[in-house]
């Protein structure tokens, strides 16, 4: 069990916006979309505005995205 799972540490509800994000529930994290791994609401840098999504890192973020729009994986650099 980590520091969010204890008694009384809840999952926040969060409405992500463009470079921000507001809490609609108050609590001490949320998951990450794609791990379910508990990320600390001060520690909370990615996330998706599109699909109100949750990112534990920056590459959990980039691979949600490709495999959200799979023509990503065949463009040219």
């Amino acid at each position: 069990m980590n520091r969010f799972e204890g008694p009384g540490a809840r999952e926040a509800k969060i409405r992500y916006l463009d470079g921000d994000f507001q809490v609609t529930s108050p609590g001490a994290f949320v998951r990450c979309a794609v791990t379910g791994e508990s990320i600390p609401l001060d520690e909370l840098k990615y996330w998706s505005v599109a699909r109100q999504e949750a990112y534990l890192t920056a590459d959990v973020s980039l691979q949600r995205e490709i495999d959200m729009n799979p023509e990503l994986r065949t463009r040219s650099k």
